[in-house]
């Protein structure tokens, strides 16, 4: 964005009620556009949690709260780490060369999660199997023969498989599906699942008719399987405003983003691009830090206010969570704010207040607080950020969120798109609505109905159900079932682990998003859970 376009946004007509900025909005919105302009910046990378980007932006934080003296509130000063258990990775000297070409991971291949380790030097031919070299396997074949043996897994063919073929002389399998038939072979980071007994490679069908388009040819292959198990550091940053209250309000942001798309969840397919994530949750994060600087200065007297900057949130709502198990402030508290993704208002997309239904106080208290923007309300507590681990404990929460959009994880989420006049009215609406609850006590928590998927939802079917990001076992455990949808029609209950829709088993949340998107509405199938111990199949239609 350039000077003279600022300027003019500056001073641009507010909304529909052409109203002047004052000296002290301007002051906001300029603050505001520096804390944003830095923490989306490329010298950040994205600010992935756990990584030196991020303690950047936790650093960034921490001055801006040291400078204003507010009351540290972490496990160390400001600072509260945790832990991120990255699970299985390719280890960093791993590879894999056909005559002498190296291919690329996940595009063109990737190493089965439970494979054997191991150093691969062969010659190999894809239609003989000789002793001490690679061997191939057309799952083709092997889907067509157990097409209607309903008994066939073909995980435990992978383990009688690989046994049969190291006693043979081979020294690794190498697989393909030239077929159409769903193999559901897929990488679990979490597979706790006994090791094969030899490497195992599976080529996509773009990297195996790339490398392996001559059946009669012999092929020098050259590899390195390694699989690591990793953890990296995440940190929390939390502060304190004592007014020696009987409650406490929780006020908060996630402050990390998606880096370079190191853990698969952005939705462009560039390569190593930086994911700024300006909107998402630079924007959040800027906002609290200015509504901390004013509540530092005067705040309403009745609550004290816990200001939380949550890392982990992209992963699946880590570090809530992990403040909620590991508390660094203990007290009574009234009720949670959120802000996420409130840097692109507009008349079109709104501003959405979620949660108004976690307590029957919010409807009274938002009806009173006057906003110049068109908002939208939604009941529900639960939803797709950290205000849903509040409520979960039983805590009324709000969720200030101004939209999707096109830029959403995605590399083009900059910060010249934000819209700072109307952040700055989100902000002013918080404050309000802060200053608006100081006289209504503690507010009473109702429970509401669920909320299904994420903040950016393309599919044409869904089952209606809250999945448990945090989940590491196999399959999708679900936190909740939506009101009046299929998974409640269903009788689906927290806990439940979702294992198979269709053909498709589920490894992990990503592998179920992709199998929902293989269906379209009124398609007939099947879902297979496990509750406790027990599996359960339905017949469902979309």
């Amino acid at each position: 964005m350039s000077k003279q376009l600022f300027f003019l946004l500056l001073f641009a007509p507010v909304f529909l009620s052409a109203q002047k900025l004052t000296k002290a909005d301007k002051i906001l919105i300029k603050n505001v556009q520096s804390h944003i302009q830095f923490l989306a910046s490329d010298e950040l990378e994205g600010r992935r949690a756990g990584t030196p980007g991020e303690q950047k932006a936790v650093d960034y934080i921490v001055a801006q709260y040291q400078a204003i003296g507010l009351q540290p509130m972490g496990e160390s000063g400001y600072i509260q780490n945790f832990p991120i258990d990255e699970g299985k990775k390719w280890a960093p000297n791993s590879f894999v060369k056909i005559n002498g070409q190296a291919a690329f991971l996940e595009k063109e291949f990737f190493a089965l999660s439970n494979t054997a380790h191991g150093s691969i030097s062969s010659k190999a031919a894809l239609t003989l199997n000789e002793n001490k070299q690679v061997w191939f396997k057309d799952l083709q074949e092997v889907l067509e023969e157990n097409t209607n043996n309903p008994h066939f897994d073909i995980a435990q063919w992978l383990v009688n498989t690989t046994a049969d073929y190291k006693r043979k002389g081979a020294t690794a399998l190498f697989l393909h599906n030239s077929g159409t038939l769903v193999d559901n072979i897929q990488f679990n980071k979490f597979d706790t699942s006994a090791q094969l007994s030899l490497p195992v490679v599976y080529f996509t069908k773009e990297g195996f008719d790339k490398y392996f388009k001559d059946e009669t040819a012999t092929y020098v292959i050259e590899a390195a399987i390694e699989l690591t198990h990793g953890t990296r550091t995440a940190h929390n940053v939390v502060g304190f405003i004592d007014n020696h209250a009987a409650t406490t309000v929780i006020l908060g942001a996630h402050l990390d983003h998606l880096g370079y798309n190191e853990d698969k969840n952005a939705l462009d397919l560039g390569e190593h691009l930086i994911h700024n994530g300006a909107d998402d949750n630079a924007s959040g994060t800027a906002a609290l830090i200015e509504m901390t600087k004013a509540l530092a200065k005067k705040s309403p007297k009745n609550n004290n206010y816990l200001i939380i900057h949550f890392s982990g949130e992209e992963l699946g709502l880590f570090g809530s969570k992990y403040w909620l198990e590991h508390p660094s402030f203990k007290g009574d508290f009234n009720y949670m704010i959120n802000m996420d993704m409130v840097g692109r208002y507009d008349t079109a997309r709104k501003l959405t207040v979620g949660g108004y239904g976690t307590s029957s106080k919010w409807s009274e208290i938002l009806t009173a607080v006057k906003t110049p923007m068109v908002t939208h309300y939604d009941s529900a507590g639960t939803g797709p950020s950290d205000h849903a681990s509040f409520y979960r404990k039983d805590l009324p929460v709000l969720f200030m969120f101004t939209g999707s959009h096109n830029d959403y994880h995605k590399a083009t989420d900059d910060w010249d798109k934000i819209n700072y006049v109307g952040e700055k009215e989100v902000i002013r609406y918080v404050q309000d609505i802060i200053k608006t609850t100081d006289a209504f006590g503690k507010l009473d928590f109702l429970k509401t109905r669920e909320q299904s998927m994420g903040k950016s939802t393309k599919f044409t079917v869904s089952l209606g159900v809250m999945p448990d990001y945090a989940f590491t076992g196999t399959g999708v455990r679900i936190e909740g079932a939506s009101q009046g949808k299929l998974g409640e029609k269903l009788g689906l209950q927290q806990g439940d682990i979702l294992l198979q829709v269709g053909d498709y088993k589920l490894v992990d949340v990503m592998s179920y998003m992709q199998a929902l998107g293989k269906f379209k509405k009124g398609d007939k199938t099947i879902l297979i859970i496990k509750r406790a111990a027990e599996e359960i199949k339905f017949d469902i239609q979309f």
